[in-house]
Order: C-alpha cells, then sequence, then structure tokens
C-alpha cells in the first residue's frame, strides 16, 4: 500500500513537472499566421509555376509579418534579415483559392509561421516586437454616394460601390493581424445625422454601432468618392481596441475605376489600427540591451506561486530583447532554475526585468527573481 501510494505521488509530481517546465503561447500564436496572401507566377509548366508562386510567397508574406510584428522605428533593422529563408520557418501552407493553366499559377494562400522560431529569430537579433492580439474590433462600412454636382461633372464615371468598399476589406488579413476586426453592414440606427456627427465625433456613433461589437470596440470606415476632385476620402470613427479617435485620409481616385483607391484605402486603415496597437502596448515594453555589451551567462532561481503564473514568467524571460538560450534546469512546485545569456549579465538584466514587473536581486551571489505584485 505504501509502495502504490509513492508511486502515485510520483506520477502527480512528474506530471506537474512536465506542465509546469512547458512555456504557453497558444493565445498569441495567431498573429503568426499571413493569412489571404495573394500569390501568382508563371513557369515553363503548371508545377514550376506553383512551386515558384509558394516560394516567392512565403518570402513576402514573411517580410509581411516582420512588418506586422515589429513598430516601424524597428523597420530598419529588419534589413538584417533579408537573407532569412522563410521556408525554414513555414509551419503550415493552407489553400483558399486556386486557378492555374499550363504555365501560370494563381492562389490565395494562408502561411502559417512557427511562432517560437521567429520569436527568438528577433529575440537574438535584439528587435522589438509585439505579439498580443488586441480584442476584435467591429467595423461599419458605408459609403456615401458623391454629390450630384461632382457626379455630373464625371458625365458616365462610376461610382464607388458599397459592394467594392466589403471586397477590397475581404481581400484583406482581417482574423489574424494585432488587430482583428469584423466587418457589418450598417445597421438602422445608423441615421445619416449620426453619420453625419461621426465625422468629427467619434462618440457620435459609438451608440448605434458599438451593439455590434462582444468587446465594446467598433468603428465607421466611411468611403466618399469626390469625383470632380478625383479624390477618395475616407473616415475611421468610433473607438479601436487603444482607445476614440477619428483619422480622415484622401486618395487618388480614377474615377471610371474608383476600385485601387478603396483597397489601398483598406489596406492603409487596417495597417492603422495594428500600428495604434503596438504603439500602445511598446510604451510598457522592456528597455533594449546596451549595443555592443557582451553576452555573458546568468544562473537565477525564478519563484513563483502557480503553474500559470510560471508560464507567464517564462514568456516574459524569453521575450526580453536580448535573451538567448534560455533554459530551464531543476523544477518544483514552487521555484525553478534557470540559465540564460544575456548583455552586460545580471546588473543588466535587473534593469530590464525591473521595466516588466520582475525583481531579479543578487542574494549572497546567487540571483533571484519573482514577480512583483
Amino acid at each position: 500500500m505504501a509502495c502504490r501510494w509513492m508511486m502515485r505521488c510520483f506520477t502527480l509530481t512528474l506530471a506537474l513537472a512536465l506542465a509546469l517546465a512547458v512555456p504557453s503561447h497558444a493565445q498569441n500564436d495567431r498573429v503568426f499566421t499571413v493569412g489571404n496572401y495573394p500569390v501568382e507566377a508563371r513557369a515553363q509548366d503548371a508545377v514550376a509555376a506553383k512551386e515558384k508562386a509558394i516560394a516567392d510567397g512565403q518570402q513576402a508574406a514573411f517580410r509581411s509579418l516582420l512588418k506586422r510584428l515589429t513598430p516601424v522605428t524597428a523597420y530598419k533593422a529588419l534589413d538584417g534579415l533579408k537573407s532569412v529563408q522563410a521556408a525554414n520557418l513555414i509551419e503550415s501552407i493552407a489553400v483558399r483559392s486556386e486557378r492555374n493553366s499550363t504555365t501560370s499559377y494563381t492562389a490565395s494562400l494562408d502561411f502559417s509561421f512557427d511562432a517560437r522560431r521567429v520569436r527568438e529569430l528577433l529575440q537574438q537579433r535584439g528587435i522589438p516586437f509585439v505579439d498580443d492580439q488586441a480584442a476584435e474590433t467591429a467595423i461599419v462600412l458605408v459609403v456615401v454616394p458623391p454629390a450630384a454636382a461632382g457626379a455630373a461633372a464625371g458625365a458616365s464615371s462610376v461610382a464607388l460601390s458599397a459592394k467594392a468598399w466589403r471586397d477590397a476589406w475581404t481581400g484583406l488579413d482581417l482574423e489574424n493581424g494585432l488587430s482583428p476586426v469584423k466587418l457589418h453592414d450598417r445597421p438602422q440606427a445608423l441615421t445619416a445625422d449620426i453619420l453625419k456627427s461621426s465625422m468629427t465625433n467619434p462618440e457620435a456613433p459609438l451608440r448605434a454601432i458599438a451593439v455590434l461589437a462582444k468587446s465594446g470596440q467598433a468603428l465607421l470606415a466611411v468611403a466618399e468618392p469626390d469625383i470632380g476632385a478625383r479624390r477618395l476620402h475616407v473616415t475611421l470613427s468610433g473607438t479601436d481596441a487603444v482607445g476614440k479617435f477619428v483619422l480622415r485620409r484622401s486618395w487618388r481616385m480614377d474615377p471610371a475605376d474608383p476600385v485601387y483607391a478603396a483597397e489601398l484605402a483598406a489596406v492603409v486603415a487596417l495597417g492603422t489600427l495594428d500600428g495604434r496597437w503596438k504603439v500602445a502596448r511598446a510604451r510598457g515594453a522592456a528597455p533594449m540591451p546596451v549595443a555592443g555589451a557582451a553576452l555573458q551567462p546568468v544562473q537565477l532561481s525564478v519563484e513563483f506561486r502557480s503553474a500559470q503564473e510560471w508560464q507567464g514568467l517564462q514568456r516574459q524571460f524569453r521575450e526580453l530583447p536580448g535573451v538567448s538560450d534560455f533554459v530551464v534546469g531543476g523544477i518544483s512546485s514552487r521555484s525553478a532554475d534557470v540559465a540564460l545569456r544575456y548583455p552586460g549579465g545580471g546588473g543588466a538584466l535587473s534593469s530590464a526585468l525591473s521595466a516588466v514587473g520582475i525583481e531579479l536581486r543578487s542574494n549572497g551571489g546567487a540571483w533571484m527573481a519573482r514577480a512583483v505584485n
């Protein structure tokens, strides 16, 4: 009986240790998929065309992923990653649609990248990034018809249709970005007066459209073709994951073919939401390590009160800019031995960790880390 009891305890302890040792990033891995990505190529035969389209597409999708994750201020650092082969980081490729001929291949694909390896790549190069996905924002698409005078000036010009404005958005990757969105039709409660007020007041549309969003985040995306001026005016108004705002931009538009301007406006609008989220998240980010500082080994003991807290601490350590060779050694129900390397060693690491809410102190020559409450 005693032997059976000891074996049961050993099994439970082992299971707990294994669970604590495995970091969890599943809640953020979605942003490492670049979805609905268009690829196209021609070659001597259909097979070669498909291979070329996928090879070129995954490299281009990888560049899009890096720009999605990193703040604009770090884009220059991405030049050092041009030689990285995206094929080595691909986890899976899914086909949304495709068509081919004897010499060409055209498709819309989802490229899913290995989140762990991409994170490690950015961390090793000291490139800051954001991989926390914001709550979903509801977007109501509205097209304001051009004024009669402007339309007359364009004679037989084609105005932007509601379908074309929606198609411009549905052609994008709406689910996997840092700021995912869901499109909605214009509700009856959104009157012309509310729409007019929304052009300058982000609170004006909220009562009419916020009910569409579970998160309470809702925006109007209003397209106003101006045929006489050959411009497409686009206004975003409402609340996204960062807060209330109104943003108005204008694009050159060919009145006979407004679709190109609409597609460009949709791309920039979605990028604006991602950019706002990255800026907001980066405010609490850890400082970058001192440039040129030598990597030094650091041995430390990490204290925690639950498996969930340990997983969170692991993630913070692994994603801290400059940390490399992170290895978990011995582990118990309340602490773990960790080895890593950091530019400048333990003292520099202590300063960086304090910015993300982790206290690292030297205790008799040994480093001890814990979350600060």
